[in-house]
């Protein structure tokens, strides 16, 4: 006997999580309800990327909408569900006792109630980004759950992703230094499966070597020591780090660890380093406002309330700068190049309707992104361009993002073992030992 399909009500924070997640929902059914509907209508306009989420989902649902869509409903496609949409129902008793202030959330919950209890029949889930409105949904015996169509399954890449490879045969390393080329992966017999692009230590007795592995020719090379506009690596992660951003084969770097590990720092460094072959450095983040306080409650023009949160990349900056005298021509280059705007430093959101070619871009805090998000910044990527997006994924902001969801884990995750592709991990923080202490234990 078959199962009865499912009845998945959706929260407007879905919707603004990924705008086609309608699709994601294999044969089951979906109920909007209108406060949804009411609460995109407030978020259409801006220049933010919930804002532009907000105008495609409902250009997409004015696409496949029908006169039975709020009775009927329309079908999604080929092996897909219905959509439907839900108009405002009566509180319950036991809905009213417990949450008496008609806000959207109480209102998702009262056509969420009424489903149930019209379909006996059928599971009726609520699927909510929202934590505290998933809480409420189980105290009225409503089952709930979190969007997980772009959960990772697997964070074991956030862990140390170089490994250290005991190797019986001393020769071999001998041979990586001898062989400016590489040495043919066979010849290795590793007991792990590689992916492209794989970075790791090679050791035998008092011998070490770091390694990299080159997809293209399939064969193990020796990663050297590359000093960087001023900066030198201080550990092998950070030596990765930059063999990965000077590639110029690896056009996508995913750069991961916790705060002071050297992710933006070494990234900015690699990027100047390497600026006569781009058209621009492009150093961006997205606006995540804290404790409640949006952009809004910021004093100034919209280039007073954005330095704030650009603060951080311009400090990076510095510490590249400072490293040579003022007069030096490095550090009149560097000025240069703010001045003209080949090196750009600014808020995610002004690259909208852009398209990035020939440009060094980097992308900071990008735990904080969604995975459409990602998937929309990349595909702006012209010929030419190389993109880094670098974050901690413990130090997520968005109440609506966790380890598993965020758009840094999701690319990390689905661009593994593509050959354009690099993930590098930065483990030890090299900001001072107090902000490492701190970082370790509270």
């Amino acid at each position: 006997m078959a199962k009865p399909r499912k009845i998945f009500v959706l929260d407007t924070n879905v919707i603004l999580h990924d705008y086609k997640c309608i699709y994601h929902f294999e044969d089951n059914d979906i109920v909007l309800p209108i406060v949804v509907l009411e609460e995109l209508d407030k978020l259409k306009k801006g220049s933010d990327l919930i804002n532009f989420h907000a105008r495609e989902f409902t250009r997409e649902l004015d696409q496949i909408s029908g006169d039975n869509l709020f009775s009927d409903g329309v079908e999604l496609g080929e092996g897909k569900g219905r959509l439907f949409i839900e108009t405002g129902k009566a509180y319950s008793k036991n809905l009213e006792a417990s949450f008496p202030e008609h806000t959207p959330d109480h209102r998702i919950l009262a056509i969420t109630e009424f489903l149930k209890d019209k379909y006996t029949d059928r599971p009726v889930i609520l699927v909510s980004k929202d934590i505290n409105l998933r809480m409420k949904a189980k105290s009225l015996g409503i089952v709930a759950q979190d969007y997980r169509s772009d959960k990772v399954q697997d964070t074991s890449i956030f862990s140390k992703d170089s490994h250290v490879v005991d190797l019986e045969d001393d020769a071999l390393i001998q041979k990586l230094y001898n062989t400016p080329g590489g040495v043919p992966v066979q010849e290795f017999g590793f007991k792990f499966s590689l992916h492209p692009h794989h970075y790791f230590i090679l050791r035998n007795g008092n011998s070490t070597v770091l390694a990299h592995y080159d997809p293209y020719h399939q064969v193990i090379q020796r990663v050297d020591k590359q000093r960087c506009y001023g900066i030198e690596p201080r550990n092998a992660e950070q030596t990765f780090a930059f063999d990965a951003l000077l590639r110029p084969e690896i056009a996508l770097v995913a750069m991961s660890g916790k705060a002071g590990t050297g992710k933006t720092l070494l990234t900015l460094a690699a990027a100047l380093q390497q600026e006569q072959q781009f058209n621009q450095i492009y150093l961006a983040r997205p606006i995540v406002a804290l404790s409640n306080r949006d952009l809004g409650y910021l004093p100034g023009d919209i280039n007073q309330k954005i330095s704030p949160y650009m603060q951080p990349l311009f400090d990076n900056l510095g510490v590249i700068k400072y490293r040579f005298k003022p007069q030096s021509k490095e550090f009149l280059h560097i000025e240069e190049l703010l001045k003209t705007e080949k090196l750009l430093i600014a808020p995610l959101a002004y690259i909208r309707g852009r398209s990035l070619s020939n440009v060094f871009f980097i992308v900071d805090e990008a735990q904080n992104l969604t995975p459409h998000e990602i998937k929309t910044i990349i595909t702006r990527a012209g010929e030419g361009t190389k993109m880094v997006f670098t974050g901690d994924i413990q130090q997520i902001d968005s109440p609506y993002l966790d380890s598993l969801s965020n758009g840094l884990s999701y690319m990390a995750d689905k661009m593994r073992g593509q050959n354009l592709f690099a993930h590098i991990h930065l483990v030890k923080g090299e900001r001072s030992y107090l902000a490492d202490l701190a970082s370790n234990l509270l």
